[in-house]
């Protein structure tokens, strides 16, 4: 049956101690059915304070399981290493002999830092190393790289040792204090060995011997996972008892005691139990389990009653919550369309209806709803501090995009002014701008829904990185004029003019045959002085704002031509209207292009500042032009800047109209816009704001 264990009992201590006889002086802390757990043996080596007292202050150490069927658990334990400047080789078995199976250093320049390693052992101060399977001896040899010289004041002593790794936490106090460490990791930290018996046998191999084979009756064999061999007994479900003495394992009556599981009547069987339930009952008659219950028509029809009449009553409730919710989101929904215009809208709108087929552009919170999918987040098209623009598809399948905005503080006449500001620029009709094509009032904030446009922001492909851009000179000639033609529209050929307010090249569209589209117009509210003086902010976006805004407290047609100024030196240049910080280094006098734009012009360095691309393919004469006209529309003054027309016709001067085959070059302008308004009381959906203040910075700097 192989080699045993002998476990002594120590009557010196009080209460005695038990040990395994065989293996030294081996303390056993616990035994199981697999497992033993011992006091361990620590390496430590100290420095500079000799007077330090504890046990085994030695160097080296080692416990040595030749002699008994045990092997060092390789899944419970762990080699550790404890020290600042400390190293140890761990030596082992193998089927050579003994050798260094393993080694670990650990190291910490200041207290501090291994502080912050508190519980780990990654190194710092503490390091682990992992034990093999089948290990019967272990030794550990503790050294030190540098002595402890720089670390000694607060790590006098290193220590290595193997234990059970569950139980060691890694604390930075056991760097300063080696005594406690000592008395906590030997009274705390045990280490795990596995137990077994059979010499180098498998349970098959063990079974052809039954006069030598370990496990007695009613026991199963188990082949013990180790390079070695061996095996364990276990007693078979049902059985209780010691499976390695005569007679084996006894039968367990489950029937008996506190854990009887049947909820009637029990009964015991070889290795198991049965549960029975009393005559008229049904079920497995177990606690965790159906246990019994009454066998009668009348209580199964009973019970189905009583579900039906439960399953009919938490429908009706439902339907009834279900009504009462719809109604009051119905009337929720009625109170914001009237606080938001909603009638006056109808009303106005009505007139032009008649005898189309069209919808009155008032859409319904639910079917915004649908079309964006719940507002879905993967519908999200951009955001700021606006609100939100969400991708919508409406059930004729139109792409639509939806502006749903923050809230804001509305009275009677700002509703006014948003009915007609939404009926005019409904009408706004123009190839390249992004046609407003309706709103919804039943929310707490209206959400405007315009055309979708679906190949990006002029923006994006100005300064996109990599690639071969296909804003050549001809494609930016071509998309300068479409936006200004649009801007100019707006301005000029609609009955009430319409002022942009925040013109720059990421609210200009391209659609997927790179036609520009003025986007947001009509989006923000210009500033009076009283606003001004009360502490409002005047909107915009920081390089693009018209510096003479800020001495008259207005924003003009003019701030619209100096904005698309703005936008032509970026198509020009390729740089930001707010210049990189690369720029800024280059040229470390100014912040914005529009500056830096003019003082190059003005200084003959023109050519040194225009995209390479469009120098190779443009004129010198043509750029020269072009930068004028860019000039003449940052002008300080605004009466000395061209109007959106003027820039338009001069763009339209550079025009080759047969080199873009793919641009429809006739459209058809709507200017037919009967409803009145003020020129500057457009409704604010701002998509860019900063303060007063920044914006003066930013104008005495342009």
């Amino acid at each position: 049956m192989g080699y045993w264990y002998n476990i002594r009992c120590n009557t010196s201590f009080n209460p005695p101690k038990p040990f395994v006889s065989d293996v030294g002086e081996l303390e056993i802390l616990d035994i199981s059915e697999t497992q033993i757990r011992s006091t361990n043996f620590i390496a430590s080596k100290c420095y500079g304070e000799e007077s330090l007292t504890f046990n085994n202050k030695s160097s080296a150490t080692y416990i040595s399981l030749s002699t008994a069927p045990f092997v060092f658990s390789d899944t419970a334990n762990k080699f550790t290493v404890i020290g600042c400047d400390d190293f140890a080789t761990f030596v082992g078995n193998d089927s050579q002999g003994f050798t260094t199976i393993a080694s670990c250093v650990s190291t910490c320049s200041t207290p501090e830092y291994a502080v912050k390693h508190n519980g780990s052992c990654s190194g710092f101060g503490c390091c682990q190393t992992f034990v093999p399977k089948g290990l019967k001896f272990f030794g550990a040899i503790l050294s030190s790289v540098f002595n402890h010289s720089g670390v000694s004041d607060f790590n006098q002593c290193g220590h290595a040792f193997i234990a059970e790794k569950d139980k060691f936490s890694f604390d930075s106090a056991d760097l300063s204090d080696p005594v406690s460490f000592h008395t906590r990791t030997n009274n705390n930290v045990p280490v795990v060995v596995e137990w077994f018996v059979g010499e180098s046998q498998t349970c098959r191999q063990a079974q052809k011997n039954l006069s030598s084979y370990a496990c007695q009756q009613n026991s199963k064999c188990i082949d013990f996972d180790n390079d070695s061999g061996g095996y364990r007994c276990s007693c078979m479900p049902g059985y209780v008892g010691n499976p390695y003495l005569p007679p084996g394992c006894t039968d367990d009556n489950e029937c008996a005691g506190p854990h009887n599981e049947c909820t009637n009547s029990c009964i015991n069987t070889p290795g198991s139990y049965i549960c029975t339930c009393p005559k008229g009952y049904d079920g497995d008659g177990m606690k965790n389990g159906t246990g019994c219950t009454i066998n009668s028509q009348f209580i199964t029809w009973l019970s189905a009653g009583l579900s039906f009449v439960f399953l009919f009553l938490l429908i009706l409730v439902s339907c009834i919550y279900l009504a009462i919710r719809r109604k009051k989101l119905k009337e929720k929904r009625k109170k914001f369309f009237g606080q938001n215009g909603g009638l006056l809208l109808k009303e106005l709108l009505l007139p032009q209806d008649r005898g189309t087929t069209e919808s009155s552009n008032i859409f319904s919170a639910k079917e915004l709803k649908i079309a964006t999918n719940n507002y879905s987040e993967d519908r999200v098209l951009g955001k700021g501090g606006f609100g939100m623009v969400y991708k919508g598809i409406l059930k004729d399948g139109r792409e639509v995009a939806i502006k749903k905005s923050k809230l804001v503080d509305q009275n009677e006449t700002q509703v006014k002014e948003f009915v007609n500001e939404v009926v005019i620029l409904t009408q706004v009709k123009h190839r390249n701008v992004v046609k407003l094509i309706g709103c919804c009032l039943e929310t707490e904030v209206p959400l405007l829904v315009y055309e979708f446009v679906s190949n990006g922001t002029l923006f994006e492909h100005i300064h996109k990185k990599g690639g071969t851009s296909w804003l050549n000179w001809a494609n930016c000639v071509r998309v300068a004029t479409e936006a200004a033609n649009a801007l100019a529209y707006l301005h000029s050929a609609v009955s009430t003019p319409i002022l942009h307010r925040d013109v720059k090249s990421a609210n200009i569209l391209v659609d997927k045959s790179y036609t520009a589209k003025i986007a947001d117009f009509g989006a923000s509210r210009s500033a009076t002085i009283d606003q001004l003086q009360a502490g409002t902010k005047l909107l915009g976006t920081p390089g693009y704002m018209d510096p003479q805004s800020f001495q008259t407290y207005q924003l003009t047609k003019k701030s619209d031509v100096y904005s698309f100024g703005v936008v032509l030196a970026e198509l020009l240049t390729k740089e930001k209207a707010v210049l990189s910080e690369r720029k800024m280094k280059e040229d470390n006098y100014f912040t914005y292009l529009a500056r830096y734009f003019v003082m190059s012009v003005e200084s003959g360095r023109l050519m040194e500042i225009i995209d390479p691309q469009l120098s190779s393919e443009a004129s010198e004469a043509q750029l020269v032009s072009m930068a004028n006209l860019v000039k003449k529309c940052l002008h300080l003054k605004g009466e000395d800047r061209p109007t959106m027309r003027e820039v338009a016709l001069e763009l339209e001067g550079f025009q080759n109209p047969n080199s873009h085959p793919w641009v429809v070059q006739d459209y058809e302008e709507t200017t037919n816009l009967v409803v009145q308004r003020k020129e500057d009381d457009l409704y604010p959906v701002p998509s860019n704001q900063y303060s007063y203040f920044d914006s003066q910075a930013s104008a005495m700097e342009s």
